[in-house]
């Protein structure tokens, strides 16, 4: 069956929140509802999926995004105001046409697409691309039932539906108020207009979060509709989807690929910190000296920013057992029948295609939520370990060599490996579950 409609999806623009709305609009997209993304000018030409239309928004800041901002509290105002605007423009635009916008999707982060698309009497649907863990904690902090600061006598913390957390693994906002207050503020502001919003999605799914996620479904009623990965990694539904479509570094996926092939099944480490974190020099000083003494083979995505972090007798010294690429196509290395293990920031959407592609991973959580996801990649999930820092704050070489032999070899790694593919299987037959998007498209079709 083929639904009418036309849903405008609005991620917050940043690499790791366009890719799960994107594939949400893909997914739309492939039931012949009509789905446009509506990004800012500077990330508006990253974008480039099949079936999925583009429209440029503004957040103020055209020329260079966040990084021409340089302040949080700055750019969330400015893409506020200018969002706002411009998104109603985009509205008007197709209103006389044969396909007037019917529903607003946006990333929680900008709570106020919502006050637009109701202005207009639109559907609206706030998307949260965090876990459910995440969501259960903030939501309880934004309703006064977690009070802030939490006191490390005060640990374990005991909230409803979650393992008991204790202060390491906890979100950094929650562990520091004030070493960020506009993230704070951004954070809490996702639930501050929820009850307006006709429905509420995150990117998870129930076998994974499903009592997180009920637990606080009085405050924070979320339908989980994830893991938000490329349907050729899980259920095949979309014919040919192998990426997200978007990218807004050039991946140097040909080179990778060719490597590995190159490389003994298993037998490869990769490592990626995501598209935001960035290590000091003394961290990479480390992680060299670690994947160096290893002796394993290794594929380390460095960002071109970063690149000058490397210490100079790397490169050479490692030619044989290492490549070094500022960017790739992750899901694409992760399938690769070489790679063994993921050494990860542990940031959502990697924790996801690290459970989705069965890899099991070594946890380097920097900040925010990620301190949280490597509490369960660890301890609930068990398809990983997680690196502990010394009182400085540093991943020593020593630790880093001890978690690769523990998830490559050995016996924790056998349990480790096999829950790894059991997420999986889990995650291969899971079908993802249709029944909240028909319900959804049903009510879009009689708009």
């Amino acid at each position: 069956m083929k639904y009418t409609g036309h849903v405008v999806v609005v991620p917050y623009p940043s690499q790791g929140h366009i890719n799960p709305l994107l594939q949400f609009a893909k997914r739309l997209a492939s039931k012949g509802v009509k789905a446009t993304i509506a990004t800012t000018h500077y990330t508006v030409s990253s974008i480039c999926a099949p079936h999925v239309g583009v429209e440029p928004i503004s957040d103020g800041f055209d020329q260079g995004g966040f990084a021409e901002a340089k302040r949080e509290d700055l750019y969330i105002e400015s893409f506020k105001s200018n969002g706002s605007k411009t998104l109603s423009q985009v509205i008007k635009k197709y209103l006389d046409t044969s396909y007037p916008v019917s529903c607003i999707v946006y990333d929680s982060f900008l709570p106020w697409a919502l006050d637009v698309a109701k202005q207009h009497g639109l559907y609206g649907a706030s998307f949260f691309t965090n876990s459910a863990t995440i969501c259960n904690i903030f939501c309880r902090i934004h309703h006064g039932l977690l009070t802030l600061p939490v006191n490390i006598e005060d640990m374990p913390l005991l909230v409803p539906g979650l393992p008991p957390l204790n202060f390491h693994d906890l979100p950094t906002f929650v562990r520091f108020p004030q070493s960020n207050p506009a993230y704070l503020a951004m954070k809490l502001n996702q639930y501050s207009n929820l009850d307006k919003a006709d429905w509420i999605f995150d990117n998870t799914f129930e076998e994974l979060e499903g009592e997180e996620a009920r637990s606080v479904s009085q405050q924070w009623p979320g339908k989980l509709i994830g893991p938000m990965v490329p349907s050729a990694y899980l259920d095949g539904r979309i014919k040919g989807d192998k990426g997200y479509g978007s990218s807004l570094w050039k991946p140097l996926s040909e080179e990778c690929i060719e490597w590995l092939e190159t490389k003994p099944e298993k037998s490869v480490v990769y490592i990626s910190f995501g598209s935001m974190v960035s290590l000091t020099a003394k961290q990479m000083e480390e992680l060299a000296q670690g994947f160096k003494e290893s002796n394993l083979h290794f594929l380390w995505v460095v960002r071109a920013s970063q690149l000058d972090q490397l210490p100079k007798w790397f490169t050479d010294s490692t030619k044989e057992k290492g490549l070094i690429v500022t960017w790739c196509d992750q899901l694409e290395v992760l399938e690769h029948k070489a790679i063994g293990c993921f050494v990860t920031h542990c940031g959502w959407n990697s924790t996801l295609e690290g459970l989705s592609l069965g890899v099991p991973m070594v946890g380097m959580p920097q900040w925010a939520d990620q301190l949280t996801d490597a509490k369960y990649i660890e301890e609930i999930w068990e398809v990983g370990v997680r690196a502990k820092e010394d009182d400085k704050g540093i991943v020593r070489k020593e630790e880093i060599i001890k978690c690769l032999k523990q998830v490559m070899e050995g016996e924790r790694s056998q349990v480790i490996k096999k829950n790894a593919i059991k997420w999986k299987k889990s995650q291969r037959k899971l079908l993802v579950k249709e029944e909240v998007l028909i319900r959804i498209l049903m009510s879009l079709s009689t708009v």
